[in-house]
């Protein structure tokens, strides 16, 4: 154990994602098992530029491995994103007695703790929680596989209302920049066509795989669409242009929207939380900073925070074949 670190701040930062509150109960009880202090700052970056900062011990988190969420509240800062407002957090975590940060969430807050580690020299660790699954070096993000699991119901739901119906429904899911939800969602539920960020196919792939499909006998169907899908059209758009080229199909649009973010996290997400959070404390204790602790072959890796950033794209395209094969 490193003797100058006698305290440890956790926050969670950017979108709320299932599995943070074990992350957090899994960094607050290993500082408990160390004897080395943990304090808990609310609100993300806001909290520690407005000094909202308390300690936490082992009984802090009690009962929380379940909640979804974070209990330690998540906020967007524009102040962090200013060196003044990045000097006021500074001296905030050195008013407090924290040696070391422990930041959960995604690229924009690991984009944060980069920047607030070379202007003060303060350890930073990163613990990746994003339910789109778009940071690179870690095979799985914290909430990744409660929001996937979110969707497949969700989305199992809509077909017995579509084969009733003999309708079609597109269905909008979270993914701006990368489509890991979409296409894993999309197989799970056996979607006939999936639309994802990191493709450009245009409309009419999809009018002519619609036109296959009423060919081939199918009835009714599931069109899985990424919010950042970049056809140009929004997915009401979308709709209005397979009606006028396709106008025997009945069909309805669901976004699902912030459902996607919320539930009890799975035992997946649990675990992957409570190795990442021993993990994290372990890193600190050990020496190490400016890294991201994530999970590879099932073992917890660390990797720079600046890697994990700006790493290399996850798209799967080897999944995409299974999609296109299993949708005929």
């Amino acid at each position: 154990m490193q003797a100058q670190i006698k305290k440890i701040g956790v926050l969670t930062s950017g979108g709320d994602a299932p599995g943070m509150n074990a992350a957090i109960r899994a960094v607050v009880r290993s500082c408990a098992y160390h004897q080395v202090a943990c304090a808990g700052i609310f609100r993300g970056y806001q909290g520690l530029i407005e000094n909202d900062i308390e300690d936490l011990d082992a009984r802090s988190v009690r009962n929380i491995i379940s909640r979804g969420g974070t209990f330690l509240k998540s906020a967007r800062c524009s102040e962090f994103m200013t060196k003044e407002g990045r000097k006021i957090a500074f001296d905030n975590l050195k008013n407090a007695g924290i040696d070391a940060l422990i930041i959960i969430g995604g690229d924009g807050t690991f984009t944060g703790g980069l920047v607030f580690e070379s202007e003060f020299n303060f350890p930073v660790i990163g613990i990746p929680a994003t339910i789109d699954n778009d940071i690179s070096g870690t095979d799985f993000t914290i909430g990744y596989d409660t929001a996937l699991n979110t969707v497949v119901e969700a989305i199992d739901k809509i077909r017995d209302t579509a084969s009733s119906h003999n309708r079609l429904f597109l269905v909008e899911v979270m993914g701006r920049d990368a489509g890991a939800i979409a296409l894993n969602s999309g197989i799970g539920a056996g979607a006939e066509e999936i639309l994802i960020p990191e493709e450009s196919d245009g409309i009419e792939r999809l009018l002519e795989s619609l036109r296959k499909s009423r060919k081939s006998g199918k009835t009714s169907s599931i069109i899985v669409i990424a919010e950042g899908d970049k056809s140009g059209k929004n997915i009401f758009e979308m709709a209005e242009i397979i009606q006028e080229n396709l106008s025997n199909y009945d069909i309805r649009v669901s976004v699902l929207g912030h459902i996607q973010r919320g539930g009890s996290p799975s035992c997946f997400d649990r675990v992957l939380a409570s190795k990442l959070g021993v993990g994290a404390v372990d890193a600190v204790l050990d020496g190490k900073h400016n890294i991201m602790v994530g999970i590879h072959h099932q073992k917890v890796v660390s990797v720079a925070l600046e890697l994990a950033i700006k790493g290399e794209d996850k798209f799967d395209r080897d999944l995409r074949r299974v999609a296109d094969i299993t949708s005929v």
